[in-house]
């Protein structure tokens, strides 16, 4: 990550060099002629908008209309005899194996005399 900060430093330090001269050179330029006064073109008159009749709105009820009142199944019943699920109380050991065991084909190759 250190190798990468320092690349981006680097490109922003080279990338900074080429862009002051050029500003220096465009300073060091003769004064650019300065722009003639053109004439004002007239623009022509914008058109009337006509006016569109307005739309009659129909007015909004004042009361809310009655609902039938929905009606809903009962719940079911809970039943009665729910088995219980023994809880151990104890907690299985994994045995760990404390030696690695060796693969024979990674192991080193006999000394040969």
């Amino acid at each position: 990550m250190a190798s990468f900060n320092c690349f981006v430093l680097a490109l922003l330090i080279a990338f900074s060099f080429p862009g002051g001269e050029a500003a220096r050179h465009l300073l060091q330029l003769p004064p650019l002629p300065s722009v003639p006064n053109l004439p004002k073109p007239t623009l022509p008159p914008m058109p009337s908008i006509p006016a569109l009749p307005q739309p009659t709105l129909p007015t909004l009820p004042t009361t809310q209309p009655s609902l039938p009142k929905p009606t809903l199944p009962p719940l079911p019943s809970m039943p009665s005899n729910i088995p219980t699920i023994p809880i151990p109380t104890t907690i299985p050991t994994i045995p760990i194996p404390t030696t690695i065991p060796s693969i024979p084909f990674l192991s080193p190759p006999p000394a040969g005399n």
